[in-house]
C-alpha cells in the first residue's frame, strides 16, 4: 500500500492531460510522477503467494516530524494558483472527463431539478434517544447530500447554469439545518438527549463530510453562486467555519486522539481529517491559516498511524477500510497536489503500503472477505479509491484487484459518484475511469497471510484460487474498534462459500455503541467460533486477549496456535486454554483446545460453532453441514454440494451433548445480520462436553479437537 496522492492524481492528469497546479514548474513534480511511480508506464513483478510479515520498528510522527505550520507554509501552493481540478470554465479539460459519466450526471441532475429541499424536524433527531432509531434521520440527512453532489456534478457537466438555483436550494437549506451530523454522534447525557446544542459546536463524521461538500461546491461554482447572490458563498464560508474549522482547532476532539496517547483512534480520525484538510485547502482565510490547519491534520493522523500495526492490518476490517487506510490516502493526495508534491517521500513508508495492501490480502473469494468484528462478510469495496491507491503505489496486485471490481459504468454509470467519505474521490474518478478500464482484472488471492499486528491468519489450499478449502482466524483482544468478544475466533470456506461463518455486525442503534453493546447476543463471544469453558462467554476489555502467537505455514498445512486463558474471567475457572487453528491444505480444518480447568470449577466445556447452512446430528459428537450454495451468497438456497461433516474428538464416549439451534432474526438490529447471510439460514452448534465427574473433582484437563472435512 504505499502512495498515494500525486501519483494517482498525477495520473488522472497524465491520462487527461490537465497540469495541478497553475505553473508549469508547479505542475511538473506531479506530471512526472505516475512515471517515477511506475503506475502508468512498465510492468510490475506479479504478487507473491504469501505475505508472512514479521514485526519491525518504523519511525513514528511519520507524517508531522519536519512539516510544521511554518514548513507546510513554505510548501503549499498559494490558494489563488492552486487548482487541484479543473475550473468549470476550462472546458477543453473536462472534455477529458468521462463523457458518458458526465452525460449520466446531467440525466441525474435533471430528475432532481424540482427535488424539494427536506428539514430535518427535532423529533427525527430525537428518536435516537426515545427509541434508539438512528437510521430514519441518517437516511434523510444522506438522501439531501447526494441530491447536492449530483446537482454540482450535473452543472459541472453541462456549465449552463441550469442547474444552479436548485444548487442555491440545496446549499441554504444544508446550511439552515441545526446539526449537519447524525444524532447518534451526540452525548448520551440528560443534557442533549437526542438534541444538539448550537452553542456548543462539535465535529463528527457527517459534520465534516458536509463541510466539505460544501467546500468543493464553492471552489467549482463559485462565480455561478455569485451571480445568484454573494450571500450564498459567504453562508457557506461561515457555517464551514463556525461548525468545522474553528471547532477543531480550539477544542480536542476524541477522535483526534493524542501524542503518545494510551488509546488508538479508529476509522474516525483520518476521514474527519481528510474532509477538514480539504476546507481548510479551499476556504481557509488566508495562508498562514491554511498552513496552520495542515499542520494539525498531520499531527493528528499521526495520533492514528502511530497505533497503526507495521504490518497494515485493520482490526475494524476490510468493510472498514474505505473509510481508515482509504480516507488516509484521501489526505495524502490531496495534500500532495497541494504541496506539488513535495510532500511525497511519505507515501514511501512500508507501513503505509501495507495499509494499502491489506484490503486485497484479507480476501477469501470473488464474494468475500474476512469479516472480524464489525464488519459484513461482502465485499463494498470503493474500487475506484483502490485502483488509485494501487496505482500510487506502484502495486499492480491491488490496481487489477480494484479493476475486477469496478462497476460497469455502462450499467450504473453514476456509481462511486456519491461517497460520504470524501467528495473529491469523485472527481478523481471522472478523469481517471479510462485508465481504470485498461487495467487487467485478476484476483491476487495468496496462498498465506500472517498479519501479527493483529494477529490475524488467512491460508487457503492454492495461491490464486478460491478453489477447496480456505480458513481465517484471529487473536488479538477484546477492545479493539468496533469489537466483537472473538478471541480465537476462526471462519472457514470451501469454494469460495462459507461453511463457518462470522455473524458480523447487526443494523447500529443507539444500543450498539452504549454500556449495554455487549448484551446484544451477534458481539458476544457465544455467537463466534470460540469455546466457552465451564460455558462461560470471553469479557470485553484490552486486558481479555491472546497472549503467545504462533503462526507457521507451509505446503501442507498453515497454523495459528494461541494461548487465549486470558480472553476469560474468573468465573470461567480456567487455568490453561490454547487453541490451535490449522488448515490441511486440500484435506480441510482442525481446531484444536487443550484446557486445564481448576478444582471446583464448572464441569463443562462448550464448543461453539456458526453456520450459515442446514445442519444435523449424525453420529456421537458428529454433525453434517447441508451445503446448498457453492457458488455463495450465504443464503442456503441453490443447489446441493457435498456435504461437510464436524466431528468433536478426544472427549469421553458419552460425554457429549450436541444442540443445533435455529437463530430467529426478529430484532431491528438483526436487519444487517439478515443482510449478511438472509433469513432463517443461521445456526448455531455447540458441542456440549462433561469434562468432570462429581462437583469438587480433582481439575479438569484435556484435549479437545474439531474434524472439519
Amino acid at each position: 500500500m504505499r502512495i498515494l496522492t500525486a501519483a494517482a492524481l498525477t495520473l488522472a492528469y497524465a491520462v487527461c492531460g490537465w497540469a495541478g497546479t497553475a505553473g508549469a514548474s508547479e505542475a511538473s513534480p506531479a506530471a512526472s510522477a505516475a512515471t517515477a511511480i511506475g503506475t502508468t508506464t512498465g510492468t510490475a513483478p506479479a504478487a507473491p503467494s504469501s505475505f508472512i510479515l514479521q514485526p519491525s520498528s518504523f519511525p513514528q510522527r511519520l507524517l508531522s516530524k519536519g512539516h510544521s505550520a511554518a514548513a507546510l507554509r513554505k510548501i503549499l501552493v498559494p490558494r489563488d494558483r492552486w487548482r487541484p481540478f479543473p475550473p468549470v470554465a476550462d472546458r477543453k479539460a473536462w472534455a477529458r472527463a468521462d463523457a458518458e459519466i458526465l452525460a449520466a450526471c446531467v440525466a441525474e441532475g435533471e430528475r432532481l431539478l424540482d427535488y424539494k429541499w427536506p428539514p430535518l424536524p427535532a423529533t427525527l433527531s430525537l428518536a435516537i434517544a426515545r427509541t434508539g432509531n438512528r437510521s430514519d434521520f441518517d437516511r434523510l440527512n444522506t438522501e439531501k447530500r447526494r441530491a447536492l453532489t449530483h446537482l454540482v456534478l450535473a452543472e459541472i457537466a453541462e456549465n449552463r447554469g441550469r442547474f444552479t438555483d436548485a444548487i442555491v436550494n440545496g446549499v441554504w437549506s444544508i446550511c439552515e439545518e441545526s446539526w449537519w451530523g447524525s444524532p447518534a454522534h451526540l452525548s448520551r447525557g440528560p443534557e442533549y438527549r437526542g438534541l444538539h446544542d448550537i452553542t456548543r459546536p462539535r465535529v463528527d463524521l457527517f459534520t465534516a463530510t458536509t463541510a466539505e461538500t460544501l467546500a468543493w461546491t464553492d471552489y467549482f461554482l463559485g462565480e455561478k453562486l455569485d451571480a445568484v447572490s454573494p450571500v450564498v458563498r459567504r453562508r457557506i464560508r461561515h457555517e464551514v467555519n463556525r461548525r468545522l474549522l474553528e471547532p477543531v482547532l480550539a477544542h480536542h476532539h476524541w477522535w483526534m486522539g493524542e501524542k503518545g496517547g494510551a488509546e488508538a483512534p479508529n476509522n474516525w480520525n483520518p476521514w474527519i481529517c481528510s474532509n477538514w484538510l480539504a476546507c481548510a485547502l479551499l476556504l481557509a482565510p488566508d495562508e498562514d491559516a491554511r498552513a496552520r490547519h495542515a499542520a494539525a491534520v498531520l499531527e493528528t493522523l499521526d495520533n492514528f498511524l502511530d497505533h497503526y500495526p507495521d504490518d497494515g492490518g485493520c482490526d475494524e476490517g476490510p468493510g472498514y477500510w474505505n473509510a481508515a487506510a482509504g480516507s488516509l490516502y484521501d489526505n495524502l493526495a490531496l495534500l500532495d497536489l497541494a504541496t506539488a508534491g513535495a510532500t511525497r517521500p511519505l507515501l514511501r513508508a512500508p507501513k503505509i503500503r501495507n495499509m494499502a495492501a491489506f484490503v486485497w490480502r484479507a480476501q477469501i473469494s470473488e464474494k468475500y472477505s474476512l469479516n472480524f468484528a464489525d464488519a459484513s462478510p461482502h465485499l463494498g469495496l470503493d474500487a475506484p479509491l483502490v485502483w488509485r491507491f494501487g496505482a500510487a503505489a506502484g502495486d499492480t496486485a491491488m490496481r487489477r484487484f480494484a479493476a475486477f471490481y469496478l462497476p460497469d459504468k455502462h450499467a450504473h454509470p453514476l456509481a462511486n459518484l456519491f461517497n460520504r467519505t470524501h467528495f473529491a474521490r469523485a472527481f478523481f474518478y471522472l478523469f481517471e475511469r479510462a485508465a481504470m478500464d485498461a487495467e487487467p482484472k485478476s484476483l491476487p488471492l495468496p496462498r498465506d497471510v500472517w498479519l501479527p499486528g493483529i494477529q490475524v491468519m488467512l491460508a487457503r489450499d492454492t495461491a490464486g484460487s478460491a478453489r477447496g478449502w480456505t480458513l481465517a482466524a484471529k487473536g488479538g483482544h477484546n477492545d479493539e474498534s468496533h469489537n466483537h468478544n472473538d478471541v480465537g475466533n476462526f471462519i472457514l470456506y470451501r469454494d469460495g462459500a462459507p461453511v463457518i461463518v462470522d455473524v458480523g455486525s447487526g443494523k447500529y442503534t443507539a444500543k450498539t455503541f452504549s454500556a449495554d453493546r455487549y448484551t446484544i447476543w451477534n458481539l458476544r463471544s457465544e455467537y463466534h467460533n470460540t469455546p466457552a469453558p465451564s460455558g462461560v462467554g470471553q469479557s470485553a476489555g484490552a486486558a481479555f486477549r491472546a497472549r503467545d502467537a504462533r503462526h507457521t505455514a507451509g505446503d501442507r498445512s498453515a497454523t495459528l496456535s494461541l494461548d487465549i486463558t486470558a480472553a476469560y474471567p474468573p468465573a470461567a475457572g480456567l487455568r490453561r486454554l490454547r487453541r490451535t487453528i490449522t488448515l490441511e491444505r486440500g484435506t480441510g480444518a482442525n481446531i484444536r483446545d487443550e484446557y486445564e480447568l481448576a478444582a471446583g470449577g464448572g464441569a463443562v466445556f462448550a464448543e461453539h460453532i456458526m453456520v450459515c447452512h442446514p445442519a444435523r446430528i449424525t453420529g456421537d459428537a458428529e454433525v453434517t453441514l447441508d451445503i446448498r450454495n457453492p457458488a455463495g451468497n450465504g443464503s442456503g438456497a441453490g443447489s446441493p454440494a457435498a456435504p461437510v461433516v464436524i466431528r468433536l474428538r478426544g472427549a469421553p464416549a458419552g460425554a457429549v451433548t450436541v444442540r443445533i439451534e435455529p437463530i430467529v432474526l426478529s430484532g431491528e438490529s438483526d436487519t444487517g445480520v439478515r443482510n449478511n447471510w438472509g433469513d432463517g439460514t443461521l445456526r448455531r452448534i455447540t458441542f456440549l462436553v462433561n469434562t468432570a465427574g462429581a462437583a469438587g473433582a480433582a481439575a479438569a484437563a484435556g484435549a479437545l479437537t474439531l474434524e472439519i472435512r
